[in-house]
């Protein structure tokens, strides 16, 4: 494909309705993004240390799969209580997949 065509199929995805599939894929792009931004191979995975640190100073004990639960949440409460936003509705996708694997590990 030519780079003009390339950006046509670009803004015609831009401009057409988005499926699910399309969210899917750029939920899972974004989590390697952020993995690559944050220097993890495996991609987005911080849950762990955030349930560390935050049950070291609370004295709680918050599992990884309840702070992606939290984070789904706060992507929810902003969809539901103000305009769409498309980065929150693909962070939210994101969030649920890392929870099920959090939930998964644990089982």
């Amino acid at each position: 494909m030519t780079k003009r065509g390339s950006t046509l199929k670009c803004l015609a995805k831009k401009l057409s309705p988005r499926t699910v599939e399309d969210f899917f894929e750029e939920a899972g792009a974004t989590l390697i993004k952020r993995g690559k931004e944050y220097d993890r191979p495996a991609g987005e995975r911080s849950a762990g240390p955030t349930a560390i640190a935050f049950n070291a100073i609370t004295g709680r004990d918050l599992r990884p799969a309840e702070v992606w639960l939290i984070l789904q949440i706060v992507k929810d409460v902003r969809q539901f209580t103000g305009t769409y936003h498309q980065d929150s509705a693909v962070d939210g996708i994101a969030y649920s997949a890392l929870k099920a694997e959090a939930l998964a590990s644990e089982a």
